[in-house]
């Protein structure tokens, strides 16, 4: 009997090596697209995020997906074009779609990511750069979907600690960037959401260099009525290092600076992240970032996919990914999922400082009808665009 048992399992190895030897390669190819623009001169001296963030992300994935991949015989490449303008960006997308790329990973501001989506309308693209909230509302891109959390999932995440916290009273000051008003504009949002209130909002207006004169300038200009904690929009980084410890009550600094909302941070180890972390660092030298992570789950997404269809087309991609049927981990202890109405990545979003991780939201208590990670960010009865 087990001499019968062990002719039966030969033979069933034997026909699946034979099957697998049937399976023609699939070679699935993926574009890279990576602009960036200028920040210009800084006002302080913060570190710069690394110019290959998002790519090396990217490179890792492809890594992850062909050490699975090889079993079914799906062989995944990346041709990667970072660049330095819009229009070369636009150009080096036109040249890869031309050799048949009709997938891409997108590291690149709102306004590209529109004019990529309208010139390749046959291919499927993962928007790891922009988290502009706009493209989650109001001109929702069909052809497109968001792997990096928009602003307000990140203002969601923030505030709902604050409230757990019971820090009720923000002094929120706003930088002057667009992106900076974006920013504000997604933390006054969160608060009358849940509950908190502003005691008052000041401009950033000033142009010295704080690294001499923080010290004086900061309390005098943290100064009105008592707040429980300062929510900065800073994303540029001019003025918000140097509101820590400097302000006119002694309160906890929140937002760009300070506790920080992201998509993902070095401090992140739970649920195998540690081992991700390890990998990247191993490939990049250096520590893994969210526009990093956004681009590895896009890659991975577009894997896992794959290997579920066995196909690469991005129609069916696309259509698995905002059913609730892909299978998709994250690191991040839960299983995450494109929102159909939007395209955008479900995801826990951790709260940092710089050498530490704080919590993370969707805090306890913050509930959902269907999904309590959709507690974070635009609600469906919230966007007005809809995806076909």
């Amino acid at each position: 009997m087990r001499r019968l048992v062990s002719y039966a399992l030969v033979s069933l190895l034997a026909a699946a090596t034979a099957h697998a030897g049937d399976i023609t390669p699939l070679q699935v190819r993926i574009g890279y697209l990576g602009y960036r623009p200028d920040p210009g001169p800084l006002l302080s001296n913060v570190i710069a995020e690394p110019a290959d963030a998002g790519l090396r992300g990217a490179e890792l994935a492809i890594v992850d997906s062909n050490s699975t991949g090889r079993f079914l015989k799906h062989d995944y490449r990346l041709e990667s074009a970072s660049v330095n303008t819009p229009e070369a960006l636009l150009q080096a997308a036109r040249a890869q779609h031309d050799q048949g790329l009709r997938l891409f990973v997108v590291n690149a501001p709102a306004a590209s990511l529109r004019q990529l989506s309208a010139a390749l309308p046959d291919s499927l693209l993962f928007n790891a750069g922009s988290p502009d909230d706009s493209l989650r509302t109001t001109d929702c891109l069909g052809n497109v979907l968001h792997s990096l959390p928009d602003r307000a999932m990140l203002a969601d995440a923030l505030v709902q600690f604050s409230v757990v916290r019971k820090w009720q009273r923000a002094l929120l000051i706003v930088g002057q960037t667009p992106e900076d008003q974006a920013y504000a504009a997604a933390l006054r949002r969160a608060m009358k959401r849940f509950g908190m209130k502003i005691v008052a909002e000041k401009a950033w207006q000033f142009d010295n260099d704080q690294r001499r004169s923080a010290q004086a300038d900061m309390p005098l200009f943290t100064q009105t009525a008592e707040y429980d904690v300062v929510l900065v929009a800073d994303e540029r980084g001019d003025f918000g290092e140097y509101l820590p410890y400097q302000t006119w009550y002694p309160r906890p600094v929140a937002g760009t600076q300070g506790l920080t909302p992201t998509g993902w941070h070095k401090t992140v180890e739970t649920y195998g992240a540690a081992q991700l972390q390890k990998r990247f660092e191993a490939l990049a030298g250096r520590w893994m970032n969210d526009r990093d992570f956004a681009a590895w789950i896009a890659v991975r997404s577009i894997a896992s996919a794959v290997s579920k269809l066995r196909q690469d087309d991005p129609l069916a991609i696309r259509h698995l990914a905002l059913s609730d049927q892909l299978p998709l981990d994250g690191f991040k202890g839960r299983k995450l999922s494109y929102r159909p109405w939007n395209g955008q990545l479900r995801q826990p979003i951790a709260l940092v400082q710089p050498r530490a991780l704080v919590s993370t939201s969707p805090q306890d208590g913050f509930l959902h009808p269907s999904n309590e990670m959709d507690s974070l960010g635009y609600d469906q009865p919230e966007v007005s665009c809809r995806y076909p």
